[in-house]
């Protein structure tokens, strides 16, 4: 009783299986003897019983057989019972057999089934209680068939505290499959621990049911602290596989190679993974059309290639597979599944294009161009409306002057032959073509891109027609020298009769000339000069010079050709130098490049030889002329030469003698840029302007202070009083000194005063002898010619000022003093303010 009082009591069937145990006698030399199977005495359909080393004992066996048919055993040695079997008390044997069908040899491995009876023991009262070696109130590791049959409700196992010994225990349960979805499907017995489950179970609905059990006394004290209770459902094979698809298209090239993947099948098995009832095979059960077979599936991945290189979409363009799955590794006990593959062939290009006949004819009128003359019709076997179907033509002889082109009608893949340049009857009667075809899409197959299948040859018939004159070439050429004399006879432009061979009874009109100077005899077509031709005066010089021949026959029909005259060139233009007249700035400038041109063509042209003529002493003196290159020289003056414009005469020859003389206006000039003389230059230019428009100031001026002195002799005889004696100083003299001095009252230009020891040229004017009744101071302007202005008494220097009109003027300078100007106007001013009393 204590040996059961530790021991945890476990009943049905379902525990069974856990005690399940393989046994292998790993002997050498019994290996292939005998092999023992502990199993329970009922054992359930399609269930595993145990594992034999089948490569220990026959490793190159490649048929397995069981001798007895309530068992089967696969190529891993698996043993699986083929139906329900009951075992006697006694042991049950049965024999597999291992064969070799290369080598003729066999093995046989006898499996022995030994039934292990459970052992029970009760605990009576008067023995004595052991020490425990280990709690039972401890998970307990519990199963329960899928789809368990029964009877309901199916004992599963006992559960017990050690409380029990001392105490009255009550059991309770509780979880998924008791107070959780699903409601009501397992159940304790309160005193006994019995557990129980109510109805059959699927594993792939619920594969675990985690339990817990709780221990309580009566008074509900918790005898022991809550146990979990695991309840795994073994799995059956109830679940066929299937394919992902009802129906899988495919599409494969008919030029694919041998092994190429068509496509991949997959089915799903939802049985527990990793066991035999979701191992699947793959195969085709059925080809339509069934002959020949062209596709394989491999057996694990389901991946389907093609199994032969016999695939012709003009043949076959589609395929059906009828493909099924197996679980259990495809044994025939296992489950199936099926599922249907489309396999469509598309089209390569396997099939080359063909000329229906091999030679044909066409007619084309000579000169006829842009005309269809024939059209090429061709087979090909491929898809229709593909590049593989639609072709591409080509003249591949025959057409070496361009005369031809073959295009391809995009509806009808016809070839469309045509004529592009016009023919000449008389040139040649007939051509012969040959004209190749491919398609657009490259082939597929070893073929070659040309053979007697695909070329044909085209016999072109030209007719013959009554044609004008014709200007071949279109362009001629003819050279005439330049210069040549008025009147001189070249040969002209030629055109000929087609039918004759010959310019017999042509007339010639000249259409253009562009200079006019060439006249066109109307029989012979030979030109003739009417005018001296310039090659020079030709733009540009180095192209020829196009005259436009018209040539008319008999009947009127003409002919229009280009004339191409080339002038040739002579030596009759000399060297030109391309300046008028430049400007050096002194000292900063020491010289001035001179530059030349030939409008000649180069071989009458540069070297240039530049030199100064006879020139006068002077010139020679103070200038010199060096050589820069062949086309330029420098211009360089001594130091001793004065600044002013000079005139250099320099002649510069070419290569063959002609020269010419240029007087080239050279400006040497104190500056520190060119651009500074041409200013000061232009600003001379304008200076009598403003000498003419000073001129009319000071009249005003003058006339504005006879008027004030008038006003003021008034005023004062009205109040008595006079004017100061200086008031003529501080209205009519500007002084820069604080007393009278030795200022100067004339400048250059009429408004600057300079002081006594600055030399100036003197006012253009001259004061006279004052008013006289009211009159007017005379002022003597420069009107032209050479004037002498006097100004005053007094030594000065005679200046020459080039920017007078009319020419030079010689102005004396003078000098004014303060006193001399009192004494002037004093007087004056003194008459006036007595005029206006006695006014």
């Amino acid at each position: 009783m204590a040996a059961a009082g530790l021991r945890r009591s476990v009943r049905g069937a379902a525990c069974w299986q856990l005690l399940l145990t393989l046994v292998i006698f790993s002997l050498a030399g019994e290996a292939c003897k005998k092999v023992i199977l502990n199993v329970p005495s009922k054992l359930e359909a399609d269930k595993i019983i145990g594992r034999v080393n089948l490569e220990e004992c026959f490793r190159s066996a490649d048929l397995i057989q069981s001798g007895d048919p309530d068992f089967r055993v696969l190529s891993d040695g698996s043993v699986y019972t083929a139906r329900a079997v009951v075992l006697s008390d006694e042991k049950r044997s049965f024999t597999i057999r291992l064969s070799d069908k290369r080598k003729q040899t066999q093995k046989e491995v006898t499996v022995l089934l030994e039934h292990q009876k459970k052992v029970l023991k009760t605990r009576h009262t008067r023995e004595t209680v052991l020490r425990r070696a280990k709690r039972r109130w401890a998970p307990i590791p519990c199963s329960m068939q899928e789809n368990s049959l029964g009877p309901f409700p199916l004992f599963l196992q006992q559960v017990e505290s050690d409380a029990a010994q001392n105490y009255t225990v009550f059991y309770s349960i509780s979880g998924r499959g008791v107070d959780q979805e699903p409601l009501n499907l397992f159940y304790i017995e309160r005193d006994t621990g019995n557990l129980f489950c109510t109805q059959p179970v699927d594993r792939e609905e619920y594969d675990v049911f985690d339990l817990i059990a709780y221990a309580s006394t009566a008074d509900g004290y918790s005898a022991d602290l809550p146990l979990p209770l695991p309840i795994r459902v073994e799995d059956e094979n109830d679940n066929h596989p299937v394919f992902t698809e009802a129906i899988y298209n495919f599409e494969v090239s008919e030029s694919s190679r041998l092994g190429t993947t068509v496509g991949v099948v997959c089915a799903t098995d939802r049985d527990e993974p990793d066991t035999m009832h979701t191992r699947l095979k793959y195969s085709i059960l059925q080809q339509t059309p069934r002959s020949p077979g062209l596709f394989s599936v491999h057996p694990s991945t389901g991946v389907i290639t093609t199994v032969s290189h016999y695939l012709d979409r003009e043949v076959v363009d589609k395929y059906s597979l009828i493909m099924k799955v197996q679980d259990m590794d495809g044994q025939f006990f296992g489950l199936i599944g099926t599922s249907t593959c489309i396999i469509t062939v598309t089209d390569s290009n396997d099939n080359a294009p063909t000329f229906r006949q091999n030679a044909y004819e066409a007619f084309v009128e000579e000169n006829a161009f842009n005309v269809e003359i024939l059209r090429i019709p061709v087979e090909d076997k491929d898809l229709i409306n593909t590049a593989n179907w639609r072709v591409n033509f080509t003249i591949l002889k025959g057409n070496e002057n361009g005369h031809f082109k073959i295009s391809t009608d995009k509806e009808t893949n016809e070839g469309v032959l045509c004529v592009v340049k016009p023919l000449n009857y008389e040139e040649n009667h007939q051509v012969n073509l040959e004209i190749g075809v491919n398609n657009e899409a490259p082939f597929t197959r070893d073929i070659p891109r040309v053979t007697a299948l695909n070329r044909a040859l085209v016999t072109v018939h030209v007719r013959d027609l009554d044609e004008g004159p014709e200007c071949t070439p279109a362009a001629q050429y003819v050279r005439i020298k330049e210069n040549l004399a008025v009147g001189s006879k070249i040969n002209g432009y030629k055109a000929y009769d087609p039918e004759t061979r010959n310019g017999n009874g042509l007339r010639y009109k000249k259409l253009h000339d562009p200079k006019g100077w060439i006249t066109i005899d109307e029989i012979s077509g030979s030109i003739i000069t009417s005018k001296i031709l310039d090659r020079e005066v030709e733009t540009p010089k180095n192209e020829l010079y196009n005259i436009t021949v018209l040539a008319i026959d008999k009947d009127n029909r003409s002919c229009t050709g280009t004339l191409a005259v080339d002038i040739e060139d002579i030596n009759d233009n000399p060297p030109e130098i391309l300046q008028e007249y430049v400007v050096i700035c002194k000292p900063k400038m020491g010289y001035t490049d001179i530059l030349a041109v030939d409008p000649d063509e180069p071989v009458h042209g540069a070297p240039f030889y530049f030199s100064l003529p006879n020139t006068s002493p002077e010139i020679s003196r103070l200038w010199s002329l060096t050589k820069v290159n062949d086309t330029a020289a420098r211009l360089s003056y001594q130091k001793n030469a004065g600044f002013q414009e000079y005139t250099i005469p320099i002649t510069v020859k070419d290569r063959a003698g002609q020269a010419a003389t240029k007087l080239l206006r050279v400006n040497l000039c104190e500056c520190t840029h060119p651009a500074q003389c041409r200013v000061t230059s232009r600003s001379a230019g304008v200076v009598l302007g403003k000498w003419a428009i000073l001129a009319i100031l000071l009249g005003i001026a003058l006339l504005f202070s006879v008027l004030l002195t008038l006003v003021c002799g008034v005023l004062g005889a009205t109040k008595g009083k006079r004017f100061p004696e200086d008031l003529a100083q501080q209205n009519l003299i500007i002084s820069n000194t604080e007393a009278p001095g030795d200022d100067r009252v004339c400048s250059a230009n009429g408004f600057m005063t300079q002081t006594a020891n600055n030399s100036s040229q003197g006012f253009c004017g001259t004061v006279g002898s004052g008013m006289k009744n009211g009159g007017q101071e005379t002022i003597e302007m420069m009107k032209g010619g050479h004037q002498t202005l006097e100004s005053c008494r007094g030594a000065g220097h005679h200046h020459t000022l080039d920017s007078c009109r009319g020419g030079h003027t010689e102005v004396d300078n003078c000098r004014y003093t303060y006193s001399e100007w009192h004494s002037f106007t004093q007087p004056r001013l003194g008459e006036e303010s007595i005029r206006g009393h006695t006014g």
